[in-house]
């Protein structure tokens, strides 16, 4: 056990950089997610008025995260194996990666909207017609994905001039600007809801632009495209699933979250913690595949499990920081609480919960991959940031029950 411990802190000594760069981004995400959380609960009218779109949101806040956290990702790899440059000629790599994931976010934005639709109607829930939620999902993607492009375009440009760890800060900040810019988006986008005779135009347009992304992805004329969108679909369609599955369970609760509202309040920097300490371990699992670090073993390696204890140290802080920081911002515009201590512990409870699947999940989609000869960097992520907006929910609602609340 000493032994153990020693190598533990000697991992985290030689990481003082990226566990450093790592609580930055982290620091960021929670704080900028509070104000997620708050425009969430801003959002209460909405939502009451528009049933069915808060099954959207979870899958559509991921899904930005998903799609370009493992952009970022991808152009982590490429800084380190010396593929990415500036160059924005019509073969480069960073060029096939911007058309990749705007073909993808159009893809998915259709498929949201049916998914969404499709769940609402399994469970019982009352929810607004599938054109609705098209017009809805589709442009708040395109306008939300603009914002993410640039921030993933000048992180990537800013890591590779100044040596940075794109894979410690990439996911993090990544996540954070999804999720700031989708749910604003989503309020937006909400506007041109209302009369059946728009919707229904407006749907069918938006619903031809899905169907003639996805013949463009999926025979785009540069290699590294093609194969994005290709590996890229599977993926993200379960990471869309477990998204609404989220926001269905979100749903089915939503009259008992109320009754504490500062609970709802953490949602947003809750799951946004759970998908990037995921995605920092992810990317760094797949850059380590790829140089050859990291056996992709049935059983965790010793530079995988140490790597696992970076998560365990950031998730303390981080989920401790959620607890705080949901408090802090509830008490600030007049929310009820269950109180300070109670909401630190549901969010730290609940967080090492979650931190203990996602080891799991990233290291297994990480090595899945990579044995079958795809890009760990197109699939961890994603995988990890999708099954995370689901069992972080899970796990949140276990630690509200656990300790009773609600």
């Amino acid at each position: 056990m000493p032994a153990l411990t020693g190598a533990v802190f000697s991992h985290w000594r030689r990481e003082r950089s990226t566990v450093r760069q790592g609580l930055t981004a982290l620091g960021i995400l929670v704080s900028v997610t509070t104000v997620a959380g708050l425009i969430l609960g801003a959002m209460e009218g909405m939502l009451e008025r528009l049933p069915g779109l808060l099954v959207l949101v979870p899958a559509a806040i991921g899904m930005r995260g998903a799609i370009f956290g493992a952009m970022g990702a991808r152009l982590g790899t490429g800084i380190m194996t010396g593929q990415y440059t500036a160059d924005w000629g019509r073969e480069s790599f960073l060029r096939q990666n911007v058309e990749a994931s705007m073909l993808l976010t159009v893809i998915t934005a259709g498929l949201l909207a049916l998914l969404a639709r499709a769940s609402a109607a399994a469970f019982g829930l009352p929810t607004i017609s599938l054109w609705a939620l098209l017009i809805v999902s589709f442009l708040a993607a395109a306008a939300s994905s603009v914002a993410v492009l640039a921030v993933v375009l000048v992180l990537a440009r800013t890591a590779a001039d100044r040596g940075w760890d794109m894979d410690a800060i990439g996911v993090p900040i990544i996540s954070t600007f999804a999720d700031i810019s989708t749910l604003p988006a989503i309020m937006l986008a909400a506007l041109a809801v209302g009369n059946d005779v728009v919707q229904g135009v407006l749907g069918g347009v938006l619903g031809v632009a899905v169907l003639a992304a996805t013949a463009a992805g999926l025979g785009h004329a540069g290699d590294i495209a093609r194969r994005i969108v290709n590996e890229s679909l599977p993926v993200l369609a379960y990471a869309g699933t477990m998204g609404i599955l989220a926001g269905t369970v979100l749903s089915a609760r939503l009259e008992a979250l109320i009754a504490s509202p500062a609970l709802l309040v953490a949602i947003p920097p809750f799951i946004s913690t759970c998908g990037a300490l995921g995605g920092i371990l992810s990317a760094r699992l797949a850059s380590q595949l790829h140089l050859g670090l990291v056996e992709p073993r049935r059983l965790p390696d010793r530079p995988a499990l140490l790597d696992g204890t970076l998560v365990v140290l950031l998730a303390v802080a981080a989920f401790g920081a959620v607890g705080m920081l949901a408090q802090a911002a509830s008490s600030v515009v007049g929310l009820a609480s269950p109180g300070v201590l109670r909401l630190i512990l549901v969010a730290l409870l609940g967080g090492l919960l979650a931190s203990a699947l996602l080891f799991l999940v990233s290291y297994y989609a990480a090595t899945t991959s990579y044995r079958f000869g795809l890009d760990p960097d197109n699939y961890g992520v994603p995988v990890v940031t999708a099954t995370m907006d689901f069992l972080g929910i899970l796990c949140l609602v276990t630690a509200i029950a656990l300790l009773g609340i609600g």
